[in-house]
């Protein structure tokens, strides 16, 4: 078992308060439910609540399971709960406003809560938390490395070799999850984003690849049912000509990569299709050289657009009306993080920031061409951790 070394966590508190000080300095006490953030600040992610005083010790209370919490992890304050009402009887002075996270935390729950801790009012410590995790720690980035290699080797270097014609949409994304398990991928593929279920990513065969979804991204899929809009298609197989459109997630340890993958099978692709994928691998490059600290993600993003021309924005990271307005977006924990290479996002960014660089463009008849991959802000910048294959590999 990894467990998450002491001093990291340790450092990880330090960093949240100093933030917390610094853009809200009348707090007083947060409290955390989310299993994403209890797992950052206590490296396991059983079922309770992290109360953060903003001075002396947080404590983890635990309702289950406390037994592996303690098997886990190595935070040093643990304690057992029935209840919230077990908990608050420890809780000596309550502030008349609790730092909540706004973005994850139901109604119900937050009803339950108060019940037991009577605080007057809230406010959000999403974005707090969001910046400290956004830079992530030396330990961090070593398991976003391995994540990265083990998605690079099956994506560049496996998937050629699955294909077949003939099979499904189906097929391939279940082939691929098999693979990407047996060389080390944590199973699991987490976003942030409001009631999101994903559980590989996008496989698509041809136009599969921009059919309309409720995902926020550029690609579309068609997925298993209207019931479960995910993964690939039973129904469609693979044939002589088809784009093959391969944009899923990785992970090791809980840090996850991202990554998207196109394959030209049975023959090669129109050349407008082509060279509408090798623009988008230029800016991808453009965009990776200027990640580096003190760049602002919104003048990345409004440089790169400026200097695209009108025909090769249309259906640029989307297709027709579904079309996102973000370049790229931070990675780690969840797929989907702070920063944001888009127009809102003016702070700068630090070395050590990890962001999936997206540009893709939707083609009607063909799909959605294009690429990602994973980078890390460094001096000299974008460390690519998931490969330098252009895409489009040809499957003949």
């Amino acid at each position: 078992m990894n467990k998450t070394p002491l001093k990291e966590l340790k450092n990880r508190m330090e960093r949240f308060k100093e933030v917390m000080n610094a853009s809200n300095p009348e707090w007083e006490m947060t409290v955390i439910f989310s299993k994403i953030n209890l797992f950052y600040f206590t490296g396991t992610m059983q079922d309770g609540m992290l109360i953060i005083p903003r001075d002396g010790e947080a404590e983890f209370w635990v309702r289950n399971s406390y037994e592996r919490a303690l098997d886990e992890s190595l935070y040093p304050q643990i304690q057992p709960m029935n209840s919230y009402r077990g908990a608050s009887q420890n809780v000596k002075k309550l502030p008349v406003t609790i730092y909540l996270e706004t973005e994850t935390v139901p109604l119900a729950l937050y009803q339950r809560f108060t019940k037991h801790f009577p605080f007057r009012n809230y406010k959000p410590v999403d974005i707090p938390v969001g910046k400290v995790r956004a830079v992530k720690s030396k330990y961090e980035l070593s398991l976003l490395r391995k994540s990265g290699r083990i998605h690079q080797h099956v994506l560049e270097d496996l998937v050629p070799g699955m294909l077949q014609e003939g099979m499904s949409e189906a097929d391939l994304g279940a082939d691929i999850f098999k693979v990407l398990i047996d060389e080390g991928h944590h199973g699991l593929t987490r976003f942030g984003m409001f009631d999101t279920e994903i559980l590989l990513g996008h496989i698509g065969f041809g136009e599969s690849s921009i059919y309309p979804s409720y995902f926020d991204g550029a690609s579309g899929n068609i997925g298993l049912s209207p019931a479960a809009p995910v993964f690939g298609n039973r129904e469609r197989k693979l044939t002589k000509g088809d784009l093959v459109f391969v944009d899923v997630g990785c992970g090791f340890d809980g840090y996850n990569t991202d990554k998207t993958m196109t394959y030209m099978f049975g023959q090669t692709l129109p050349q407008h299709a082509i060279d509408a994928h090798n623009q988008c691998v230029e800016i991808q490059n453009k965009i990776s050289s200027q990640l580096k600290p003190g760049a602002i993600p919104g003048e990345i993003y409004t440089s790169v657009m400026a200097e695209l021309d009108v025909d090769f924005k249309e259906n640029f990271m989307g297709f027709g009306k579904r079309r996102v307005k973000f370049l790229g977006h931070g990675i780690g924990l969840q797929i989907d993080e702070l920063p944001v290479i888009a127009e809102k996002f003016t702070e700068p960014i630090e070395e050590g920031m990890v962001f999936a660089v997206e540009p893709k463009k939707g083609i009607s008849g063909i799909g959605m061409v294009g690429i990602e991959n994973t980078f890390i802000v460094t001096p000299h910048g974008g460390e690519c951790i998931t490969g330098n294959n252009p895409g489009l590999i040809s499957v003949f």
